[in-house]
């Protein structure tokens, strides 16, 4: 068993950490306090990044992220910059027992989806001038950007303008593919080769309240990740030569609380069979995730990225535990199509997950050593 030299590597991770309290300051004084301009919010941005590049690094990542330090949310803050999209704010509610809970945003596509500018070039363009400022070998910057299923599952086809789409298929899937084809050639003109596409959705529709929250929008629970499969392979089919492209399915992950549990059984074959992706970052964090038996659909020149390591509480995994359960998971998928990292990001959302920053090193450290006992 080898180390990969392509990503997704042996030990890798989903892209977000925890934003330093002088960029959640700052945040605060542009967007809030509007005390100083977009340029000097950057330049603070810029120090983050170049800090969290050197932290990434030095644990020995080799896929590096700029920790999405220039986002307040995943998804919105890309989505919005796509033509034809309007998005809304979401809203926290406070749950009976104190915690709280994030309201998904309404999405709304009110017009023709189309690419009207580079969306991440001059974030990844800054990312990759830093991780080559470490003159080290091996690095891949990453660039994370949220799954076009986004702007179907929220809203369904009340979502969807009818005047702009009377029938989605086969034009809106089309449009939207080729809006994300033209960002993806953006990146990958720009020196990128690791792209990943976070998607909540084929997660949610592992979870029986999702799945009837669907039935109720008009929606076949077992017919939709199909057609996901479907629409993300027409992105695919956009992907540039040499291009990673990545999909993490995430089951929620505000301030260290979650949205959907369930077995990944209803979405696997769809999943990692039927979608021509080149990997799959799954949340195996704890039993919410269920078994796994559904890896028994992964084809050959795919590679799950098992998310072992919860990124929501301090709490530390073992080395022991974690090659137990990778011993587990290649009962039904050829260890080497299988890799290590966390289970999400540390920080989806700017507010970040109830954890300490310390115990956010502690837990890349024990994936990457993890990954280097268990496949060199």
């Amino acid at each position: 068993m080898t180390a990969r030299t392509t990503p997704p590597f042996r030990a890798d991770h989903v892209g977000s950490f925890l934003r330093p309290k002088y960029l959640l300051d700052a945040r605060e004084q542009f967007f809030v306090k509007k005390e100083i301009t977009a340029e000097q919010l950057r330049a603070v941005e810029d120090k983050a990044i170049t800090e969290i590049v050197k932290f990434q690094q030095d644990i020995g990542l080799q896929s590096i992220t700029d920790g999405e330090f220039r986002r307040t949310y995943f998804h919105i803050d890309f989505l919005d910059q796509l033509g034809g999209v309007k998005t809304d704010i979401p809203v926290t509610i406070k749950k009976p027992d104190g915690t709280e809970e994030l309201a998904p945003p309404a999405m709304r596509v009110v017009d023709k989806v189309r690419h009207v500018k580079d969306i991440q070039r001059a974030d990844f363009e800054f990312l990759k001038r830093q991780v080559a400022s470490f003159g080290k070998e091996g690095l891949s910057p990453k660039v994370t950007i949220p799954s076009p299923t986004m702007l179907h599952f929220r809203g369904g086809r009340a979502g969807i303008s009818k005047v702009a789409y009377p029938e989605l298929d086969p034009e809106f899937y089309d449009d939207v593919a080729k809006a994300y084809g033209e960002e993806l050639m953006s990146l990958y003109n720009a020196g990128c080769r690791y792209v990943q596409m976070d998607d909540t959705n084929m997660a949610y529709l592992c979870d029986e309240k999702m799945r009837e929250a669907a039935r109720q929008r008009g929606d076949d629970p077992n017919e939709l990740p199909h057609r996901y499969a479907t629409f993300i392979n027409k992105v695919v089919a956009r992907k540039p030569p040499g291009m990673t492209l990545a999909m993490h399915l995430c089951r929620g992950n505000f301030k260290s609380t979650h949205a959907a549990v369930g077995n990944y059984e209803p979405v696997a074959e769809a999943l990692l069979s039927e979608m021509k992706l080149d990997a799959f970052f799954m949340e195996y964090d704890d039993e919410r995730s269920g078994d796994f038996r559904p890896l028994r659909f992964l084809t050959k020149g795919k590679v799950v990225v098992l998310g072992l390591v919860t990124t929501k509480f301090d709490q530390m995994e073992t080395k022991d535990a974690l090659k137990r359960r990778i011993d587990e998971a290649a009962q039904y998928a050829p260890l080497d199509q299988l890799a290590l990292s966390p289970q999400c990001g540390f920080s989806s959302t700017v507010h970040g997950n109830n954890i300490a920053v310390e115990a956010q090193r502690n837990k890349l450290r024990l994936v990457v050593e993890t990954a280097a006992e268990v496949w060199g």
